[in-house]
């Protein structure tokens, strides 16, 4: 998948089905694309990992490649922006293998978000205000076909009928470092047969706003399916999909076009005042008088 002038352009020779059994595309600029248009400052390290931080910052997104964990996007959001060096706000990680399209979903949310202002982007879940209530990030998934598996103690967990995903919530309390370092946070995504060896996941903590998981869930949720090359799907669970890219398919002429392109290629007619050319017919032309 690449950009140009904002659009995604499709880059690849399959589609892959569902589409979160699909992986990363190991591109990350269209990811980093929505926070860069608001002007946000883009540096490296000595790595090349890349760093994004918002104008007032507050946010910042960690592009990780050398990381030393899997954890390839790191979005931390702080309350003031001198408090930098201290725990975050709420925090977000996708690992390396996260299609880029989920992330850009996320950070597409953020943008919007911090347009609006802090109240948007470190707004915290509150389950009495309708626009920030959890459930609304259950909402895509719901109406998508996702179902509530058998619930274990504190936490709840939302499938797909093919049960290769979940959604999984805990609701008891938990530690407010692991949330940001490990895998045991408030809301937990994954696809995969196992939840030990995953196609790919993403966390979030528990004070994450929950518009920006909302637009997470739509896009992780949506029935179309991704475009990848066929060479590059050969870990894919079995279950996947795979449709070839056919080129598109000139339009089929309607009879009025057919009638445009014959009307091209008769001769045009005689004006009423042009001179008949030549012909064995014609009279000779009679002399003149002399000089």
């Amino acid at each position: 998948m690449t950009l140009d002038d904002d659009r995604l352009i499709i880059d690849g020779d399959v589609h892959v089905s569902p589409r979160y059994l699909a992986r990363s595309t190991a591109i990350g600029d269209p990811a980093l694309a929505p926070l860069l248009d608001l002007g946000w400052e883009l540096s490296h390290d000595d790595l090349g990992n890349a760093y994004v931080n918002a104008p007032d910052r507050r946010v910042r997104l960690g592009y990780l490649p050398e990381a030393e964990d899997d954890g390839l996007w790191r979005i931390n959001a702080y309350k003031a922006h001198h408090e930098l060096f201290n725990a975050p706000a709420w925090g977000v990680c996708f690992n390396s293998d996260t299609p880029t399209e989920f992330v850009r979903a996320f950070t597409t949310a953020l943008a919007t978000a911090y347009e609006q202002g802090p109240e948007a982007y470190l707004a915290t879940p509150e389950p009495l205000d309708e626009e920030r209530e959890p459930f609304l990030v259950v909402t895509p998934l719901l109406h998508r076909g996702w179902e509530l598996d058998k619930p274990e103690p504190d936490v709840f967990t939302i499938r797909p009928a093919d049960r290769l995903a979940a959604l999984e919530i805990t609701t008891g309390p938990l530690d407010p470092e692991g949330e940001l370092t490990s895998r045991t946070a408030r809301w937990h995504l994954w696809a995969g047969t196992s939840i030990n060896r995953p196609v790919w996941y993403a966390t979030a903590s528990t004070n994450t706003p929950v518009a920006l998981l909302a637009a997470l869930t739509a896009c992780v949720s949506d029935p179309a399916p991704l475009p990848r090359w066929r060479e590059e799907t050969f870990s894919y669970t079995k279950s996947a999909q795979l449709a070839p890219i056919l080129p598109p398919q000139s339009p089929v002429p309607t009879p009025l076009d057919i009638q445009r392109v014959a009307a091209s290629r008769r001769p045009a007619a005689l004006p009423a005042h042009s001179v008949p050319r030549w012909s064995t017919n014609s009279r000779p032309a009679l002399p003149g008088p002399r000089r």
